[in-house]
């Protein structure tokens, strides 16, 4: 009796342990199974909005098991406070980027400059379909589906309406529309319409619903995306997968920044007195293939380029390049002046003075018509350097130098195109190139223009190395969701 005893309290024992430690794994299991086929009824869902979105069909059905559990769509006003998209379009020229740029990485960052002139930016709704147990939800939401885990973290089930190929952004904007929620053990149906009548944000220069800004090719340094959402770390990681994208996160208004480089325009242009370069393609060894300037004198009199000296001046970050040309009565001689602040004490230079005249352009028979081109990256234009401070930026690569690795020493001779190639790469590190242009009187009291600004041009074509935004196209998508 004694031993049996024994055998069954050990048998009981042992069947309680078993309960104890297992039915929170069952349990667990259980709720990880509802979790997976909960969201592939999401990934149908989304496959299903996207037909209605696009047209193919107006009205989508898809099938949801709640298996005790709680749905709903979340489309009015109280529910977009937690889900939508702001964009704004940023240029460093604009006098408020110093004051908003530092602070950019908060939701309602931009809500001081909104009075700006040029602020160009507009908010879209998203809205969500949202399926919960407890502290466990998975959602569609801007056309992805999102799993949000009880101990924080999102993870991406099916990727957003958010396409970036290199030089395109396309986002048609998801905004669900309807209020309405289930629970309990029943099949629900999520039903979604669209009239797919897209509604157009960007491009868009209607002063009443857009901006004159919003034009393609982009005209701005930077397009910033804000994403505010219970999913928003989800979409800022996704957001980093995309080629040069890069995102900040804002935890306490859960929010994701997502910044984007743009390109500035290339071509020729008429003279203009400021304009930028873009990122430039470091693993290409001269990444500048065209940049020059086609002067015409005042009154097409080759007397007229001697009482100026036609200047560019780039700058980036702590760095400064200028190009000073000085016209000698038939021909042009060039300086090239290089500093930055952030080498030692800032006040050494590298120069570099032209061995090989520029002619102006002159017609014997008629001294009323000169002109001049300046071509920055001639291979035939021979610069010599002379500066009785060592050089200090040709070297291997690093924030300070560029490539090649040289010693140079006064008296040594590059080519234009190399050390426009050099110093403009060594720039580019810093981020966007601002360049300006102005024409300096070689006396103070001779005030009057001697170049004519309204013929004259530059041309700037360079390799941007991919991966920058150039156009942009967004929409917002209605769609009307119910719960049967």
């Amino acid at each position: 009796m004694i031993g049996i005893s024994i055998i069954l309290v050990i048998s009981l024992l042992s069947i309680g342990l078993m309960l104890l430690y297992t039915a929170p794994l069952i349990s667990e299991t259980q709720e990880m199974a509802k979790a997976q086929k909960t969201e592939q009824a999401f990934t149908v869902f989304d496959s299903r909005t996207s037909k209605a979105s696009l047209g193919e069909s107006p009205l989508q059905t898809t099938a949801l098991t709640l298996m005790g559990e709680n749905v709903a769509v979340r489309g009015n006003d109280d529910s977009y406070n937690e889900s939508r998209i702001m964009i704004i379009s940023l240029s460093s020229t604009s006098d408020w980027y110093s004051g908003f740029y530092p602070q950019r990485g908060v939701w309602n960052a931009w809500e001081d400059y909104e009075i700006e002139d040029d602020f160009a930016g507009f908010n879209a709704s998203m809205g969500k379909v949202r399926y919960y147990s407890d502290d466990r939800v998975i959602a569609y939401e801007g056309g992805g589906v999102w799993s949000r885990y009880p101990e924080g973290g999102t993870v991406m089930i099916s990727p957003p309406e958010f396409h970036y190929n290199g030089e395109t952004l396309t986002l048609p904007i998801m905004k669900v529309n309807g209020n309405d929620s289930s629970g309990g053990s029943s099949n629900v149906n999520i039903n979604v319409r669209s009239s797919n009548t897209p509604l157009i944000l960007y491009p868009n220069t209607d002063p009443t619903t857009g901006s004159e800004n919003f034009t393609n090719p982009l005209n701005c340094d930077k397009i910033l995306i804000y994403i505010n959402s219970e999913f928003y770390d989800g979409w800022a990681e996704y957001a980093e997968t995309l080629t040069t994208t890069t995102a900040m996160l804002d935890h306490k208004n859960k929010t994701a920044i997502i910044e984007m480089d743009t390109l500035p325009p290339m071509g020729t242009f008429p003279l203009m007195h400021s304009f930028k370069i873009g990122r430039l393609n470091q693993s290409n060894p001269e990444p500048i293939s065209n940049f020059s300037y086609y002067y015409e004198a005042n009154e097409k009199d080759a007397s007229n380029f001697n009482p100026v000296i036609p200047t560019v001046i780039a700058t980036s970050g702590t760095k400064r390049l200028e190009y000073a040309m000085n016209s000698q009565q038939e021909h042009v001689t060039l300086m090239i002046i290089y500093t930055d602040t952030a080498y030692l004490d800032g006040n050494q230079e590298e120069k570099w003075e032209s061995t090989s005249p520029l002619y102006i352009n002159e017609d014997p028979d008629n001294h009323k018509n000169a002109n001049c081109t300046i071509d920055l990256v001639s291979d035939s234009c021979l610069m010599e350097y002379d500066s009785a401070d060592d050089e200090f930026s040709w070297g291997s690569v690093s924030p300070k130098t560029m490539t090649p690795d040289l010693t140079v020493s006064n008296g040594d001779v590059q080519s234009l195109n190399n050390v426009t190639q050099h110093y403009m790469k060594l720039l580019a590190l810093d981020g966007t190139i601002d360049c300006i242009w102005k024409q300096k009187p070689k006396q103070k009291k001779d005030n009057k223009p001697k170049l004519n600004e309204e013929d004259s041009t530059y041309t700037l074509i360079y390799d941007g190395g991919g991966g920058v935004l150039t156009y942009l196209h967004i929409t917002s998508n209605e769609l009307n969701v119910t719960l049967d």
